[in-house]
């Protein structure tokens, strides 16, 4: 220290340079935040792994969606502006695709407007990032005429906003803070000088913090999130301010002492400089610990890290110079700072709790233990309660909402990947299945995939309903052989009476080709009375044509032989013309017959091969689909294949349409359930071997649940882990560290419990935001573990005096000190509640909560009841040093 004073200008000087050097240099923070700051779940998850797939089959466009809401009915005038609005649309750079609602198939129509027909969902096919996306947006208002109210939502639209606000609420952080701090350091301190000091520290510090930090994204791809600005403020601000008022206390105290400003500085930094060196190591040990974290956006506080340490040298190597040039004008006009002052307070609890330290551990048991007793764990995944509802991302949600549903704006999509072509007529029924499976799970409205390609299965697909039609043609066989008979017997009737005239003028009927025929053609009748009847009682389609083709040969022969007698006749007297007209008429008539029953052992055959090709596939018992090769290649169906496929066939998808909101907690659950449904059901199948993944809000949601919670958990214990070693070093001791933790863990939970009273049965949330806990609990624990430093060391300085008098005495020096750094700390986290941002506002709330709890109830009566009951113990293992 004595090195930094003598060269205090120079070490100065070289800080102000750096600072205003890499400030100039550095690239923009808050726009570094807003592009590499969403929200990105790890590679492993599931619905990155869906992403990436369809990145890599070119697929990986983001679909955003037109909300028009109208006062009336759909009408031809409004669907004119409709047509105009599209086609204007489609001219946007980037939009890839647009799906119409005007389409003439009213599934599609129903799919996409309200039942009331006021409500338009269009969905549209962009390409770009979030940032070009909301430019996409921004052309689209400008395309819809005045009289259509209109809002464009969607994930990427509804992270633009997230940002924005963020950027707007760490404006008013920034601001907010510094008034609050000042005015809390002008009514601490009373001067209007000691103030400023803090702030010109902290103030170099968050400057230079932010422009390392800003190389460290920019050159390094340190992590960093729209939060991570929000925090550096907050935090540094306020233990920033804690460790200048530690520091300045002291000093003021040496000061009074009777040491001039050097010495003063000097012992000031050995000894609350001491406590503030392990205070911002252990919160520096805190926050590096997240680096341990899988997800990015918990990653991003690391940045505090880098803060804290620049605020650990700017204290030890700027704030001297104050403290060595001004003395005791750093605290003009002021002859005694509260801050200075013995707490009479703390005096109060600490004699009290030393005395009586089991009723002092009831009474903070009665306090806690209540609310940690009622803590539900209550969290919310659904991010578009983080911003204002004035957001048109937010108001387009909430249309959809009312009068649809908002699970077709946000549908799972599942993605299937396979290394041989998915979409043959052996493979595509099983999707059949697959969708049967998915819908009967609780909350799926709907399944859209190739099968269904509108949420509706296709029917001619599936085997009652071609069995259905294959009996109706039997039926219609059955008729039309009833009618070639009838006709037949007419013909029969004919011939009969003609071959009697030709037969009387012949000279006699024996070898007369008519009659011959009148007789081939009742036998014929009678065969096909027979196999109609066989038909109708049997349905065996297969012994039935050849009967058929067989009774054709003899329509055949008698249509020969009517030839053969009209021929003849024509060779006679005139007065037979009229015989010969009528014959061939008849002659007609069993031709028409044969053809009949031609097409009808046509129609039959055909049948007979689709029944042969069902009995030869492989499918039709598993799913009860058959897919007939040629409808591969109708028009209607080989669209629903490109819809829902893609890599050539390899990969196809199925979007399941959920009948609550995708972003609540149900939704997460659903998801759960689907996958498991899903693997089930492929067992067995084509799809088994197949790479599986689930994209979608609520399948993100679901990958988000399970890495925070993983996160939190992990996180939990090496933060722990590492302040306890850090801990033991510093104090000697193993057992200071474990209720020091111990405290801050009972702070915590009964804080979250509390805050969950407030937003969720309070102000009817749907639960706490979900990364709430893990920021709160990485900031209060590593932000309290200084208050429990503070007491705990000044205590090892002044236990040499006994146990319970240097305790006593460290409460009374260290409780305006404590009491001061926590009600600063928890006004400059106040600060961010006017962010508008849920997750800063909860976070916020938990952590003023916790930190005055802390410092007001858990220190103050906890801390010490327990060190006066375990005595020596305190310094278990290693014993307390003699000096002490």
């Amino acid at each position: 220290m004595r090195f930094i004073v003598k060269f205090k200008w120079v070490i100065a000087a070289l800080i102000v340079a750096l600072t205003v050097t890499l400030f100039m240099l550095a690239p923009n923070l808050t726009k570094l935040a807003n592009e590499k700051g969403q929200t990105q779940l790890p590679d492993s998850a599931s619905s990155s792994r869906a992403a990436q797939i369809l990145k890599d089959a070119g697929l990986d466009d983001n679909t955003i969606s037109v909300v028009l809401t109208l006062d009336k009915a759909l009408n031809n005038d409004t669907e004119k502006q409709l047509q105009d609005v599209i086609t204007d649309m489609k001219d946007i750079k980037g939009v890839q695709g647009i799906t119409t609602p005007l389409s003439q198939d009213e599934k599609i129509r129903d799919q996409l407007m309200s039942k009331d027909r006021k409500t338009i969902l269009i969905p549209v096919t962009v390409t770009g990032s979030d940032e070009q996306v909301e430019k996409i947006a921004d052309e689209i208002y400008e395309a819809v005429p005045d009289n259509i109210i209109a809002y464009v939502t969607g994930s990427s639209l509804i992270n633009q906003d997230f940002g924005h606000s963020s950027e707007e609420g760490l404006k008013k952080t920034e601001l907010i803070t510094i008034v609050l701090i000042l005015g809390l350091l002008l009514l601490v301190f009373r001067s209007i000088v000691t103030p400023f000091v803090p702030l010109i520290a902290v103030g170099v510090t968050y400057l230079l913090s932010q422009s390392v930090l800003a190389f460290l994204v920019e050159k390094m791809d340190f992590p960093i999130s729209t939060f991570t600005q929000t925090f550096l403020v907050a935090i540094l601000f306020g233990i920033g301010t804690d460790y200048c008022i530690l520091l300045l206390t002291r000093f003021r105290e040496e000061l009074a002492n009777g040491h001039n400003k050097v010495e003063a500085t000097i012992i000031a930094y050995r000894t609350a400089g001491r406590t503030l060196f392990i205070s911002g190591v252990a919160v520096l040990i805190g926050f590096a610990a997240i680096g341990f974290a899988e997800f990015a956006i918990f990653q991003s506080a690391v940045g505090v890290a880098v803060g804290v340490g620049v605020l650990i040298l700017i204290l030890f190597t700027l704030l001297p110079l104050f403290m060595v040039t001004l003395g005791e004008k750093l605290f003009w006009p002021s002859k005694k700072a509260a801050s200075h002052s013995d707490n009479k307070l703390w005096a109060f609890l600490g004699k009290h709790s030393v005395s009586r330290p089991l009723l002092f551990l009831i009474i903070t048991a009665i306090i806690t233990v209540p609310f940690i007793l009622t803590y539900d764990k209550q969290v919310s995944f659904d991010n578009t309660e983080e911003i204002s509802s004035e957001y048109k991302s937010i108001k387009g949600l909430n249309a959809i909402r009312d009068a649809m549903g908002e699970g077709k704006a946000f549908p799972v999509n599942i993605v299937i990947k396979g290394d041989k072509d998915l979409t043959t007529a052996d493979t595509i029924p099983y999707l059949g299945n697959i969708s049967r499976a998915i819908e009967k799970v609780d909350n799926v409205d709907s399944v859209l995939t190739i099968t269904q390609p509108t949420g509706e299965r296709i029917k001619d697909l599936y085997i009652d309903s071609q069995l259905g039609a294959m009996s109706k043609g039997i039926n219609d066989a059955v008729k039309g052989l009833g009618d070639v008979q009838t006709g037949l017997k007419q013909v029969e009737d004919g011939l009969s009476q003609i071959a009697k005239q030709t037969g009387a003028a012949a000279g006699g009927s024996s070898g007369n080709p008519l009659s011959e025929a009148t007789n081939g053609l009742g036998q014929i009748n009678n065969g096909l009375q027979l196999v109609s009847r066989q038909l109708a009682h049997t349905g065996n389609v297969q012994q039935t044509v050849p009967q058929l083709n067989a009774i054709s040969g003899q329509l055949k022969q008698v249509q020969s032989g009517l030839e053969q007698a009209g021929t003849e006749l024509a060779k006679q007297q005139q007065q037979v013309g009229a015989l010969t007209e009528n014959l061939n008429k008849l002659s007609q008539g069993v031709a028409s017959a044969d053809h009949g029953i031609a097409k009808i052992s046509e129609g039959l055959t055909k049948a007979t091969d689709m029944l042969n090709k069902m009995s030869d596939s492989t499918t039709i018992n598993e799913t009860g689909i058959y897919i007939p090769p040629d409808a591969l290649k109708e028009e209607g169906f080989k669209q629903a294949i490109d819809t829902y496929s893609f890599a050539e066939g390899k990969g196809v998808t199925l979007n399941v349409v959920l009948g609550v909101n995708p972003y609540s907690e149900e939704a997460i659950e659903t998801v759960d359930k689907i996958k498991k449904a899903v693997a089930s059901e492929v067992l067995g199948t084509p799809f088994e071997k197949a790479e599986i993944a689930y994209g979608g809000v609520s399948s993100s949601n679901a990958d988000l649940k399970s890495i925070s919670t993983t996160d939190l958990t992990r996180t939990m214990i090496i933060m722990m882990t590492g302040l306890f070693v850090v801990l033991t070093i510093l104090f000697r001791s193993m057992i200071m560290p474990i209720y020091m933790i111990a405290s801050l863990l009972l702070t915590y939970y009964t804080a979250m419990s509390i805050s969950e009273l407030v937003f969720v049965n309070g102000m009817e949330y749907s639960g706490i935001s979900w990364a709430v806990p893990f920021f709160s609990f990485v900031i209060l624990v590593a932000l309290g573990i200084d208050y429990s430093i503070f007491l705990l060391d000044r205590f090892n300085e002044e236990v040499k005096v006994g146990i319970v008098p240097g305790m006593v005495t460290a409460m009374t020096k260290m409780g305006s000190v404590i009491i001061t750094a926590s009600i600063i700390l928890a006004g400059t986290f106040a600060a961010m509640i006017p962010s508008g941002v849920l997750t800063l506002v909860q976070v916020a709330t938990v952590i003023i909560i916790g930190l005055l709890l802390y410092g007001l109830v858990i220190l103050p009566l906890l801390v010490p009841a327990i060190v006066v009951t375990l005595g020596e113990g305190n310094w278990w293992p290693f014993g307390r040093k003699k000096t002490e």
